[in-house]
């Protein structure tokens, strides 16, 4: 897991409830603002068509888990401390929150779409809150932050790529790599505002904030979860964020009935797969009546209407969409498809769309990548070089001097 998905958001929005039913934890929840002070982080998964089902093998999973030919990957989530508007000046706990969000590579923003909430995280009457103040306000705050970072020492910084020709990205690398910004991220805002890096001292300052805008929705990409979707004036909230913002991606979300799911899958009482938007009650014995009507209306006005809770499309959405990343599994023996102890398909690891051979080799141990000889493709038994760019189910064998994986 060598990425991290941020949940971020107001105090009671439902990040901590979020959290708590993607990973089925149980950390503190609570109707006040700053019930989350630390940051709580937690181990969900994301859902993909397993490569057993295209060998057509049961397999026997290790490091993730297979239901019915879907295989659920673990990923890393942190719930960071509730954002009030202020916080790149350190209101609230604004300090705590921007260094969790550090690590994060992207970020789901929990909105209450009831509108049952002020901008500070106190409750008012469903409806009169605007949630569009909520998604311009972290915005704004993401982009302060990042712009105070940018623009410290900036003169300093221009004059030497003015005087010495020292490249304003390997400068601007120096400052940002902290918060997870590679040197891609940065030459990309560039290319995207139209700004030109040697004439950086001569940028306005709506030109550097635009350039901050830019590189913040490349290397901080945000995602709109709008919660609460199952409260009556939630749905026209969703409506109008969708028109209000057509480029960001908005997922209506119940991560109340995610967590009522999840639980009651736990006890036996019903077969459900986190995405699925249906589910079957197994053992009806231990149920109400009243129990049986509340699931019936969980999946015709929730799971049927919306395509689900929305918590896995979410998550599915930030890893696959957004960051870009495949599944590839590592094997010993390319026939069998099994580890060295006999188990079909153990293994499944989450790497970067263009990930080659060798370089996967490097996730899996440092030793495979210094020592690599070649690759063996599962599925066609060829030889892959050093260069070969991995797709997504891609089963491999790795052959090198230190042995074979």
């Amino acid at each position: 897991m060598g990425f991290s998905v941020g949940i971020v958001g107001k105090p009671s929005s439902g990040k901590t409830s979020f959290t708590n039913a993607a990973c089925m934890t149980d950390f503190k929840v609570g109707s006040y603002p700053f019930t989350t002070i630390e940051a709580n982080v937690g181990v969900t998964h994301v859902r993909t068509r397993c490569a057993c089902a295209d060998f057509n093998v049961d397999d026997d999973p290790k490091n993730s888990i297979c239901i019915d030919r879907v295989r659920l990957v673990p990923i890393k989530l942190i719930d960071v401390a509730g954002l009030v508007p202020g916080a790149h000046e350190g209101r609230g706990m604004g300090n705590q929150f921007l260094d969790d969000l550090r690590q994060a590579d992207v970020l789901i923003h929990i909105v209450d779409a009831s509108g049952g909430l002020d901008s500070e995280g106190q409750e008012v009457d469903a409806g009169s809150h605007d949630p569009a103040d909520d998604v311009r306000f972290l915005e704004d705050e993401l982009v302060e932050w990042m712009l105070g970072i940018v623009q410290k020492d900036w003169r300093r910084i221009t004059g030497r790529v003015r005087s010495e020709g020292t490249k304003l990205e390997e400068l601007l690398l120096e400052k940002l790599s902290g918060l997870n910004i590679t040197r891609g991220h940065i030459l990309r805002a560039m290319r995207d505002s139209g700004l030109k890096a040697d004439a950086a001292d001569k940028w306005t300052d709506e030109e550097t904030r635009n350039f901050v805008r830019t590189l913040q929705k490349i290397a901080k990409p945000i995602i709109i979860a709008a919660n609460k979707i199952d409260r009556p004036t939630a749905e026209d909230n969703f409506k109008r964020l969708q028109a209000e913002f057509p480029d960001y991606l908005i997922v209506p979300v119940s991560a109340l009935t995610e967590k009522v799911l999840k639980d009651l899958e736990r006890k036996g009482v019903i077969k459900y797969i986190p995405g699925d938007d249906d589910f079957e009650i197994q053992d009806q014995s231990g149920l109400k009546e009243s129990e049986i009507d509340q699931l019936r209306k969980i999946k015709e006005q929730i799971l049927k209407k919306y395509g689900g809770s929305g918590v896995q499309n979410l998550l599915n959405r930030a890893v696959f969409d957004y960051l870009h990343m495949i599944t590839v599994y590592p094997v010993h023996d390319a026939n069998s498809l099994t580890d060295s102890d006999g188990n079909v398909l153990p293994d499944v690891y989450l790497v970067p769309e263009g990930t080659t051979a060798k370089e996967f080799a490097g996730y899996i141990h440092t030793d495979l990548m210094d020592s690599f000889i070649h690759g063996i493709d599962a599925r066609t038994k060829m030889r892959i070089s050093d260069k070969h760019v991995l797709k997504d189910r891609d089963v491999i064998k790795i052959v090198s001097a230190k042995g074979s994986k």
